[in-house]
């Protein structure tokens, strides 16, 4: 499984892996027993992407697992924050001293289908037609590592989270924040683009 990317920083530690056929990733030295009723009935290549994530934490802290509290992913022990992110063939992996959220998402033009799910038409107005797909995976992406900080079944990514107008030419400091009618928490997201995946870490 080689090492694909390094976006590493003062705070974190930001790998990206890209999958090897020739990789050995055993199930049973890999998988935490805890989740295997979890991935029981994983389609072979989400397994994959599991067991990805899984093999670059022992390279990193061979001494933890990945357990889930509400299918929110936390260190056991506890010693540092965790983010995780796949779509294969890529897995990535988020380990911080402070919370932090990462995404990874495939750019397709079929993300035009439904940009009401998570976009208001008056957040709209600064993304030109030619570009609009990547645009929104962009935003999509922010949004979901943002989620991943504020973890809410409850809350909404149209409603809740918001993306600063940006430019493809500035993407490693997009504001955006999450927000509700008493509170409003503002970030600063990292963008990065490789193959055809836009890439996004949002750090507290």
């Amino acid at each position: 499984m080689p090492l694909y990317r390094d976006f590493s920083d003062e705070t974190a530690t930001i790998l990206v892996w890209k999958y090897d056929e020739d990789e050995d990733l055993n199930i049973d030295d890999l998988l935490e027993p805890e989740n295997a009723e979890k991935v029981k009935d994983y389609h072979p290549k989400k397994l994959l992407e599991v067991l990805m994530v899984r093999r670059l934490l022992k390279d990193l802290k061979p001494n933890s697992k990945i357990l889930y509290k509400e299918r929110e992913p936390f260190l056991c022990p506890k010693d540092a924050e965790i983010s995780i992110t796949h779509s294969f063939p890529f897995a990535a992996i988020a380990i911080s001293k402070n919370k932090i959220g990462i995404d990874i998402e495939k750019f397709n033009p079929k993300i035009m289908r439904v940009i009401d799910k998570f976009t208001y038409e008056n957040e709209r107005g600064f993304i030109p037609k030619e570009k609009a797909d990547t645009f929104y995976t962009i935003i999509w992406s922010v949004k979901e590592s943002m989620y991943k900080i504020h973890h809410s079944k409850y809350w909404s990514l149209k409603k809740n989270y918001e993306v600063k107008p940006f430019e493809l030419k500035h993407l490693h400091h997009i504001q955006c924040r999450v927000y509700d009618e008493v509170f409003s928490d503002e970030f600063k997201a990292r963008v990065e683009f490789f193959d055809d995946y836009c890439f996004t870490i949002v750090e507290e």
